[in-house]
């Protein structure tokens, strides 16, 4: 009867060790920083087409961890 006793003691405390772990680590949380405006678009002039069928995609930003990054325009084919 005394190991049964001890077995319950072991798995009681086990248990609330884990909602301890479990309550503890639910509080913590990752907070992304806010993003800057997003910039002014580049202006870009664009170059005749490298063959008939290419159609103009715009440069645009994009965000690259921690920084707005500008991304050229260029042909793409139809």
């Amino acid at each position: 009867m005394r190991y049964a006793s001890n077995v319950n003691t072991a798995m009681l405390r086990t248990l609330l060790l884990g909602a301890l772990c479990a309550t503890t680590l639910s509080a913590c949380y990752v907070v992304e920083p806010a993003r800057p405006p997003q910039p002014a678009p580049v202006a870009e002039v664009m170059p005749a087409p490298p063959a008939p069928g290419y159609q103009w995609v715009k440069g645009h930003y994009r965000w690259e961890g921690n920084h707005w990054q500008w991304v050229p325009g260029h042909w793409r084919p139809v």
